[in-house]
């Protein structure tokens, strides 16, 4: 099938139009789309029917699609996104976020605490999309100049990081505001999940489902 998609900012200028025709296999993911693009999984979000949509999500002839690449706040505001199994690394996002035009930097960790270690266990191919969704949204939203986040996945022990998130802003209120914002939406939005290991056992701490 052709699937026409829109086109935005440096996208738009790299194709040198706001719509490209992309000849797709059908039934095609956004994974096949970006494929065929020759663009790299985490460069940019599809919009599916104006909604963001992850890798695996099914695109059908006749859907609106749009390629969005990170928004206003600062050309590259999302600067790093990761889920991973490795030790995170605080002087690490806060160099990834400072920026020349940036008067303040503010950085999150969420770290275990009263129990021995947490056990993440992650969707890692829908949170890393989502949670670049995320980023480019607040940092638009907030007036950032860059944004920053890795979560853990696996054992994170007492007093290790589980989560970072990491935003720069030319004045401290927008800083704070918007590493407020992102830790909160990471929280309630992002698929991860967390078991408390205890000497007595397992037990999965409970969450609320996503709006979707």
């Amino acid at each position: 099938m052709v699937v026409s998609v829109r086109l935005f900012a440096g996208l738009r200028e790299r194709a040198g139009s706001d719509r490209v025709d992309v000849e797709l296999p059908e039934p095609a993911t956004v994974a096949d789309l970006l494929a065929a693009m020759e663009l790299a999984p985490r460069s940019c979000v599809a919009a599916i029917n104006r909604e963001y949509a992850d890798p695996a999500d099914r695109i059908a002839p006749g859907d609106e699609v749009a390629l969005v690449p990170p928004v206003s706040g600062g050309d590259g505001a999302v600067r790093h996104v990761r889920v991973t199994p490795e030790a995170l690394d605080l002087a690490a996002l806060a160099a990834a976020v400072r920026d020349p035009r940036a008067g303040a930097v503010v950085l999150f960790e969420g770290v275990t605490r009263e129990v021995p270690e947490l056990d993440y266990e992650a969707y890692v191919e829908m949170a890393e999309p989502k949670l670049a969704a995320i980023a480019a949204e607040e940092a638009a939203r907030h007036g950032l100049c860059a944004v920053a986040v890795e979560h853990r996945t696996g054992t994170v022990a007492l007093g290790e990081p589980s989560v970072i998130v990491a935003a720069s802003a030319p004045h401290r209120g927008a800083a704070f505001a918007g590493a407020r914002a992102l830790i909160d939406r990471v929280k309630a939005e992002a698929p991860i999940w967390k078991v408390e290991v205890t000497e007595s056992g397992r037990e999965r701490v409970p969450g609320t489902l996503p709006s979707v």
